[in-house]
């Protein structure tokens, strides 16, 4: 409570004004022509809990408090400039035009400080569909820039649904966005198929060393979203689950590769998929993978050496490691043959002393390993190969050198395709360790 006590005993008021007519009120009540009127005692109570307060925002110190303006989504079109604000409310209200010719005008008022709730209150434009019609009028730009796109099909998405569509283009890049928008186009993709096709486009990337990704293409809309359901088929349960999604599969690709493709596997039987099924699990089960512990190799009674190999570096990076390392002297100095700059310290499992001439293979994570129940894992691994062996036989993995990068393959895979040298063969892969409550869990689990 504040209470004024120079003005008049006898008064007393009570009230819960504005700030401006409070203030205009003590004027009044102190001043006397312009002077200050001491001659009357007025008591004047005000109870400030009873006053309207906002707090001002926080500001960092030093900083004039500035409100927050929305940057400009794309420029104002002439007729829109210097117009009145009801003109623009009315605009929005009622729709008048293309929308993406009224949608800058929603950036404009969010710049002039008014918030998506105000806007929706006024025009009965929601903040998601605001949200919308900036973010696909962006889009639209793009694809009125790109030199790939054909500028007469752009009056496609003038309808009402063309937001909705052109809006699940945002996270491509533009050569996808134009791509992608001829393909919606040639389909008549309602906004559903045009999510589903931006999420297939950035989805195959991820789905590399998956089974039969290398037959598809990722310069292809098409052929991403039918490498989806191509993948779709690979896990279906029911046979006619499995031949549904082919079928659509079928429906969605471009290149002739991929379409081979999808034909060989639609054209297989029960019986040989479940051989295949049976086979892949036995590759998987003989091969050697496994997981270091911390402090592994510091307890290890003895450890190899070995030279790293990067897979961009190629057959040539793996002909010109070192070969195997010796220990020379009562302190067991490990000498070798040349210099390199890159190595690992393994403890000395039996088939790494086995090999020939073993080398370590860096991938960046599993998906380059040609078996889907690893190729999930994003996860840094080692793939230790012999460069000794380089018969391919049916049984087993091997490593070749595909477009000037290394790439391990599955021996019968390279038998079909008539391959019979590869440049090694692989030992074993392995893991890097785990959080010591991540061993204990899965120990558990098992």
């Amino acid at each position: 409570m504040i209470s004024i006590s120079n003005l008049h005993p006898t008064t007393t008021t009570t009230a819960t004004p504005s700030f401006s007519k409070l203030s205009h009120h003590l004027n009044l009540l102190c001043l006397s022509n312009g002077k200050p009127n001491i001659t009357k005692r007025t008591k004047l109570t005000i109870y400030a809990s009873k006053l309207p307060f906002t707090p001002p925002p926080a500001a960092p110190p030093g900083q004039v408090y500035q409100p927050y303006r929305a940057p400009p989504s794309s420029p104002l079109p002439a007729k829109y400039r210097n117009i009145p604000i009801d003109e623009v409310f009315d605009i929005l209200r009622n729709r008048l035009g293309l929308w993406h010719e009224y949608s800058p005008l929603v950036g404009s008022l969010l710049r002039d400080g008014f918030t998506p709730a105000s806007i929706e209150e006024v025009t009965g434009i929601s903040g998601v569909e605001q949200n919308c019609i900036v973010v696909a009028t962006q889009v639209r730009e793009s694809l009125l820039q790109s030199k790939t796109f054909p500028q007469e099909l752009l009056s496609y998405f003038d309808s009402s649904g063309g937001p909705d569509i052109l809006n699940e283009l945002r996270r491509l890049n533009a050569v996808q966005r134009a791509d992608s928008a001829k393909y919606i186009i040639d389909r008549r993709f309602e906004p559903r198929g045009a999510m589903e096709l931006a999420r297939a486009i950035r989805d195959f990337p991820r789905r590399r060393g998956d089974a039969g990704w290398e037959f598809f293409s990722a310069d292809s809309p098409g052929d991403c979203l039918a490498y989806t359901q191509f993948r779709l088929s690979k896990e279906a349960i029911v046979d006619s689950d499995r031949i549904a999604a082919l079928e659509k599969a079928l429906e969605y690709v471009e290149t002739d590769k991929a379409r081979e493709r999808i034909i060989e596997e639609l054209n297989k039987g029960e019986d040989a998929r479940k051989a295949e099924a049976e086979a892949l699990a036995k590759e998987v089960a003989s091969l050697k993978v496994v997981r270091l512990r911390y402090g592994e190799i510091a307890e290890a009674s003895s450890v190899n050496l070995l030279p790293v190999v990067l897979a961009n570096e190629g057959a040539k990076g793996v002909a010109a490691a070192p070969g195997k390392c010796k220990r020379k002297g009562e302190l067991g100095v490990v000498v070798a043959d040349k210099g390199w700059t890159r190595w690992v310290v393994v403890p000395s499992w039996q088939p790494v002393l086995a090999a020939g001439e073993a080398v370590a293979l860096e991938l960046d994570d599993m998906r380059g390993l040609p078996w889907p129940s690893m190729a999930a894992s994003q996860e840094n691994v080692l793939v230790l190969v012999d460069r000794i062996r380089k018969q391919v036989e049916e049984d087993g993995a091997f490593v070749v050198e595909k477009e000037g990068k290394l790439v391990v393959e599955r021996g019968r895979k390279l038998k079909e395709a008539g391959v019979n040298t590869a440049v090694a063969a692989v030992i074993m892969v392995v893991r890097p360790p785990k959080d010591e409550e991540d061993i204990i869990s899965e120990n558990e689990w098992d």
